[in-house]
């Protein structure tokens, strides 16, 4: 059974090799992708297409995961928000947390625990991740 058949996610991350990694393994439970290598192309897309989840990296070109995230979890119907980085800092994850994202991920992320921790999430009914 393909855990996310008919879900449609939108992955956000500046390194090609790591959006083409996550890309496949979400495909491969059955997702729908959509994919974005900047902050501002992530807003336009999600505006477009309206994807039950997100998957963003923090550090990115033209406008961080963290403006990004901002504009994500303030609208009408919020996606489910993965957010994943190679940045350790407990700083970054609790203002991450304060701002209600549903998931904080270390990179390398493995990415069963990435798709599981979305799975879990949709079938949860997107609450926010708990300090």
């Amino acid at each position: 059974m393909n855990r996310l058949e008919g879900v449609r996610i939108l992955v956000v991350d500046d390194d090609p090799d790591v959006l083409d990694g996550i890309d496949l393994a979400l495909r491969s439970e059955g997702a729908t992708t959509l994919r974005a290598n900047d902050g501002n192309e992530a807003v336009m897309l999600w505006r477009k297409e309206a994807p039950e989840a997100v998957v963003l990296d923090m550090m990115l070109p033209k406008r961080s995961g963290f403006l990004v995230l901002e504009e994500l979890i303030e609208a009408e119907n919020p996606p489910v928000v993965v957010m994943v980085t190679a940045n350790e800092g407990k700083r970054h994850m609790s203002y991450a947390k304060s701002m209600g994202v549903h998931a904080y991920l270390n990179k390398p992320v493995p990415l069963e625990t990435l798709i599981q921790t979305i799975y879990d999430l949709l079938k949860e009914g997107n609450r926010p991740a708990s300090e």
